[in-house]
């Protein structure tokens, strides 16, 4: 019995960009192609994300994250425009120990923002494998009060593979978010590691979330991620974890003390902290309010952000002269020879490196 085949459906669109899970184009069979797309009208959706059309800002994201190329060129365009409107948000990034509760420390502090009239856009960062490079994306899920805020945006995104526990785009994304009016920015890593610094690099406030029972944490917390922070949480400080995470708060408080602080002029400080009761959540941002205002007293607020523009060029350098050296395909059959020649033990690896750059 011959069934009428019924024809594929148009091209997925993602946020109102064409592609797929991962932002690229799917090519379909010439018959079945679509009419060409008109060309995105950069100034419109420039003026869209600065209304604060959340559906906009996703698009916008979306276009930034792409690795399609012309999407690509769209994306640059586009933050090109949006570019003297940025800048006006505190940027806060949020990492912890597995189990930590980012995400409902998050969703708790960012309503309650949310309700002090607050423009709150959370970047919630998931991980990537790294064998299919797929990615949950669940933050979005978890947060199901906060996204319901009329004044929130909550954005997953997959970590990509990039280290820090970020997307190699969140920058940008940043910039699209205050550019769409956002106030206070949360950035949610993957988790904690001695690769956070990347983290540190691209925000004004480093907040770093522990949990109760201080002994063994603080045996296993590395003093790098602690010398980061500009200050802690001794989260989940409730019911019968009160005293102890009262008590782990001192601890931590003591030890910031003999630290170098993260920040010039600030002394990084410890609080207890309760999602779920809703308790010491006003401290965390009377803290940030106070950070605010003594580091812009010193001007080492705009410093700082200098010199994480100046860094972010000069990683963007590195990474397009990795990407563009990988991308020659004599230089993938020289790298491919060479590998071989190594793994057979007819050139040490120091060898096979120099054999790519003599001439």
């Amino acid at each position: 019995m011959n069934e009428k085949k019924q024809e594929p459906s148009a091209l997925f669109v993602m946020d109102g960009v064409t592609g797929g899970h991962d932002g690229m184009n799917y090519v379909q069979p010439k018959k079945f192609r679509k009419k060409k797309q008109e060309p995105l009208d950069i100034s419109k959706l420039a003026l869209e994300v600065r209304s604060g059309d959340r559906t906009a800002l996703a698009r916008a994201i979306t276009l930034i994250e792409s690795s399609n190329a012309l999407h690509k060129v769209d994306g640059q365009a586009l933050l090109q425009e949006l570019l003297p409107y940025t800048g006006n948000a505190i940027r806060i990034g949020i990492t912890g120990v597995p189990g930590a509760g980012k995400s409902s420390f998050i969703e708790a502090f960012g309503t309650m923002l949310c309700k002090m009239d607050k423009r709150v856009a959370v970047l919630a960062i998931d991980p990537s494998s790294s064998l299919s490079g797929g990615s949950i994306l669940g933050d979005k899920t978890r947060m199901e009060e906060l996204v319901r805020q009329q004044n929130a945006f909550v954005r997953p995104s997959p970590s990509a593979g990039t280290l820090g526990g970020v997307h190699k785009k969140s920058r940008e994304t940043m910039l699209l978010c205050e550019a769409a009016g956002y106030d206070v920015l949360l950035i949610e890593t993957v988790g904690v590691g001695q690769s956070e610094t990347y983290v540190r690099g691209m925000v004004d406030f480093f907040l770093l979330l522990v949990l109760t029972g201080a002994g063994d944490e603080l045996q296993g917390m590395k003093k790098g991620i602690m010398e980061l922070a500009d200050g802690i949480i001794v989260h989940k400080a409730d019911g019968d974890n009160v005293r102890p995470a009262k008590r782990t708060m001192q601890e931590y408080k003591q030890i910031l003390h003999f630290l170098q602080p993260s920040t010039p002029g600030w002394m990084s400080t410890a609080l207890a902290v309760s999602s779920i009761e809703k308790t010491g959540l006003d401290k965390v941002w009377d803290m940030l309010t106070e950070f605010e205002n003594t580091v812009k007293k010193s001007n080492y607020w705009n410093i700082r952000r200098h010199e994480q523009t100046r860094d972010w060029f000069h990683s963007m350098i590195t990474d397009h002269l990795i990407d563009s050296f990988y991308g020659s395909p004599e230089r993938k059959t020289q790298v491919r020879s060479l590998e071989d020649e190594i793994l057979h033990g007819r050139l040490t690896v120091t060898q096979g490196v120099n054999a790519l750059f003599d001439k």
